[in-house]
């Protein structure tokens, strides 16, 4: 699903964010990337997600060299995508449903799809009954569940989280971990930015491991 052959990315005035990652993520898997504050943890996802190009090597997600993606066809290509902020990027003039509906509508999708898809997944995300709340009336853990169920409205087959609990307590974050193991129960590929490393080995899933840009380990969880 996501092979990084000698990734680099550079920005103006030198600065090394990644300094030639090569890993691989099979398609069902779920997957930690830690590591310190600046270890390039966000610029690996940005590069997924193809919100920054590499300065050098290549990224491929689903078989394709994204890469060499021409600008025009990146919003064809994000539709697989699902992303989710620590900060969430909630629209707060909208509603709840309108959020979450926000993919679907940009899509193309009819009115009745629409309003299926959105009961559907905040259904899953426990959030069904508060579609007509604005963001600003419900609690940090609640926003990011609207965030999760916006990320997942179009069924896509990779979800990316950048530090989803990052501003959550830890019942939170226990709770919004396991929705992302439901996703991922049910074949969607997850990976997940986080540097809460108590939470992470609880999980018991692969962790990769960055430092000053670079991938220093690459850990599978241990067998029970």
């Amino acid at each position: 699903m996501i092979r990084f052959d000698q990734v680099g990315k550079r920005y103006t005035g030198g600065q090394e964010a990644l300094r030639g990652v090569s890993f691989r993520l099979e398609a069902g898997e779920m997957a930690f990337l830690t590591g310190h504050s600046g270890a390039g943890k966000s610029t690996l996802l940005k590069l997924v997600a193809l919100l920054e190009y590499p300065s050098y090597g290549q990224v491929f997600v689903n078989g394709r060299n994204v890469t060499r993606l021409g600008r025009r066809r990146i919003p064809q290509f994000r539709r697989q995508l699902g992303l989710i902020f620590q900060d969430y990027k909630l629209l707060h003039d909208r509603t709840v449903f309108d959020n979450v509906a926000l993919p679907l509508v940009i899509a193309g999708y009819r009115h009745q799809d629409i309003q299926r898809r959105v009961r559907a997944a905040l259904d899953k995300v426990g959030l069904l009954g508060k579609e007509r709340r604005y963001p600003i009336m419900l609690s940090g853990g609640e926003q990011q569940r609207v965030g999760i169920a916006r990320a997942v409205v179009h069924k896509p087959p990779l979800l990316l989280a950048d530090e989803p609990t990052g501003n959550l307590d830890p019942v939170l974050s226990a709770e919004i971990m396991e929705l992302f193991r439901q996703f991922n129960a049910v074949g969607v590929t997850v990976l997940i930015a986080s540097h809460d490393l108590d939470l992470i080995r609880r999980l018991r899933c692969r962790i990769l491991t960055l430092e000053q840009g670079r991938l220093v380990d690459d850990t599978m969880p241990k067998v029970a």
